[in-house]
């Protein structure tokens, strides 16, 4: 049989969805799982992306312009400018989903073989992007003793090689929850100025921060403009993760230009998710409103009953939807399979992402998880119980 590619070996297993089949399992036993492994918001999509689709009138779904619909795109130009960020339409490319655009990115960017440089822990699938395009990851790490705050400068500069091309940051970030904050975003400007470095800025949760916190995206930041590179996604934003839109944004001509061709290549991004994408631009601030209370609520809740458990510490996130949290266990990637494969407790177990996925360090994370908070109340009342329960009984725990 014919051996398959040296990048097929290499490429990554997820380790959000690697646990899936013994969630399966478990379900199959007739027990009640709750998902806390995968940021899969069960807000409700907003009426008038629903609407759109539903009332599609067009007898004929066609290939798009590459780089989107131009109807889109303006449309989307003006939710950017009410935000403060000034673009127009020519300087997006509308993506299939936000991991296209970071695929996009590293591909136009980056030559095979460089590097790019990003705060650990980081959101996983960065490491698949990475090696389907023969790029290498630098990792420079944030603790949770810290509450994962970006790492000093000086840590970042000292990982900077003839290699280095960029910066990747998620802000908010998944998988900490943490906001960077404009001071710390002045400082990378610094970083990526002297070194002439592209920043890939991951903005897919804008619109999550809170306690009155704002967002400060890097597309602000003077004296880098053809520097940055903006990914983002409706995903989240308009809880339409299976529409699959997302956007690579630069004034930067010549990435923008490169990108198209890689764009082109795949000829097109799903038509009927751009309709659902321009419609969700009408989405009335009620809804971000209700979204951002019922996720604070959800985040306060949580952060306090983890932190009760023994042993447990769980820093209070500023943004998106996700915590790492510190256990008491010998290795979370263990840990996890145990709740589903051995542990229920009243019929029911819990399923969280172990953190060593989401470094790049190899030994990082072995004690931590990733939760998402994308559960109501009454059922994060009962995986939080779970847990703890769990956490009493599991055979590895320190």
């Amino acid at each position: 049989m014919p051996s398959i590619s040296e990048k097929g070996k290499a490429m990554p297993a997820s380790p959000i969805r690697k646990l899936v089949p013994y969630s399966e399992e478990a379900k199959r036993k007739g027990r009640k799982v709750y998902h806390l492994n995968i940021g899969q918001p069960d807000i409700p999509t907003p009426e008038v992306a629903l609407n759109a689709i539903k009332n599609l009138d067009q007898k004929v779904i066609e290939y798009s312009h590459s780089a989107g619909n131009e109807s889109y795109r303006r449309k989307l130009a003006g939710y950017y400018q009410k935000i403060g960020i000034n673009i127009d339409h020519t300087e997006i490319l509308i993506t299939t989903g936000g991991s296209e655009a970071i695929l996009f990115a590293l591909n136009t960017c980056v030559n095979p073989g460089e590097e790019v440089i990003i705060p650990e822990p980081f959101y996983a699938n960065y490491n698949g992007f990475a090696t389907s395009a023969g790029v290498k990851i630098v990792p420079v790490t944030s603790y949770i003793q810290d509450d994962f705050a970006l790492p000093p400068m000086s840590e970042i500069e000292k990982k900077i090689t003839p290699k280095t091309k960029g910066i990747i940051i998620c802000n908010p970030n998944n998988p900490t929850g943490y906001l960077y904050s404009r001071e710390e975003l002045l400082h990378l400007r610094d970083i990526v100025k002297k070194h002439d470095l592209f920043l890939f800025s991951d903005e897919a949760y804008r619109e999550f921060c809170y306690d009155g916190a704002e967002h400060f995206s890097a597309m602000k930041l003077d004296g880098i403009e053809n520097n940055v590179i903006l990914l983002d996604s409706v995903s989240k934003r308009y809880s339409e993760c299976g529409v699959r839109i997302g956007a690579l944004i630069t004034k930067n001509k010549l990435v923008l230009s490169t990108a198209l061709k890689f764009a082109q290549a795949r000829l097109s991004p799903p038509g009927l998710g751009q309709i659902a994408g321009e419609a969700s631009i009408d989405t009335p601030p009620e809804y971000f409103r209700n979204v951002n209370r019922e996720y604070t609520a959800r985040r306060n809740y949580m952060v306090a009953a983890l932190n009760k458990i023994p042993g447990v510490y769980c820093p209070k996130p500023k943004g998106a939807f996700y915590t790492v949290v510190r256990l008491p266990v010998d290795d979370s990637d263990k840990f996890a399979q145990w709740l589903l494969e051995e542990f229920e407790y009243k019929n029911q177990t819990v399923m969280v992402a172990p953190a060593s996925g989401f470094y790049s360090t190899p030994g990082y994370g072995k004690n931590e998880v990733r939760i998402a908070y994308v559960l109501k109340i009454d059922d994060l009342k009962n995986a939080m119980e779970t847990l703890a329960e769990a956490l009493k009984v599991y055979p590895g725990r320190k």
